[in-house]
C-alpha cells in the first residue's frame, strides 16, 4: 500500500513492532495448527473450544465472534456435538435462542490443548523475565482492548 500525506509510512520502530507481531503470530498459529491437527480438530474448532472455555454463548454471538454465517456455525457445532465436545441448550433468558457450551469432555480437551500450547510456546515465554512477561501481557491486552473498542 502506498503512503500518502494522510497515511505516512510507519516509522522504523513501528515497522519493527509490526514485524515482531507478525512473527509471533506465525509462531503461535503454527503451534495451534499442529495441536489442532493432533486432536483431529480444525483451527476454527480449536477456537470454539478456547472461546467457550469459560462461558456459554448464544449461537448468533458465537457466529459473530468467529466471523461465520449461522449455517456454517451450525455445521461446525453439530460436528463438535457429535464428538461430545459441546452441547446446546435453550437460552435461560430467551427460550427461542440457543446457547452453546462445552461438555465435560470439551472442557478436558480444552485444558489439555491449553497445556500443550503452553509447552509449545514455553521457549518463547521463558526467554522473558517474569516482570517482562507481565509487561508484555499488559501491553498486548491494552492494544487488543483498543482494537475491540475501535471495531465495536
Amino acid at each position: 500500500m502506498a503512503s500518502t500525506a494522510q497515511d505516512p509510512a510507519p516509522s522504523d520502530d513501528t515497522s519493527a513492532l509490526i514485524d515482531a507481531l507478525g512473527q509471533s503470530a506465525f509462531l503461535t498459529m503454527g503451534a495451534m495448527t499442529k495441536i489442532a491437527a493432533e486432536h483431529d480438530l480444525s483451527l476454527t474448532q480449536l477456537r470454539v473450544l478456547a472461546i467457550l472455555r469459560d462461558r456459554r454463548l448464544r449461537m448468533t454471538d458465537l457466529a459473530a465472534y468467529l466471523g461465520l454465517e449461522k449455517s456454517t456455525l451450525s455445521g461446525l457445532v453439530a460436528r463438535a456435538e457429535t464428538r461430545g465436545l459441546v452441547g446446546r441448550a435453550a437460552d435461560r433468558s430467551d427460550k427461542r435462542a440457543v446457547e452453546v457450551f462445552l461438555t465435560e469432555d470439551g472442557q478436558l480437551l480444552g485444558k489439555r490443548i491449553a497445556a500443550e500450547l503452553a509447552d509449545q510456546l514455553a521457549p518463547v515465554v521463558s526467554a522473558l523475565r517474569p516482570a517482562e512477561r507481565r509487561s508484555l501481557q499488559e501491553l498486548l491486552a491494552k492494544a487488543l482492548d483498543a482494537t475491540v473498542q475501535f471495531e465495536g
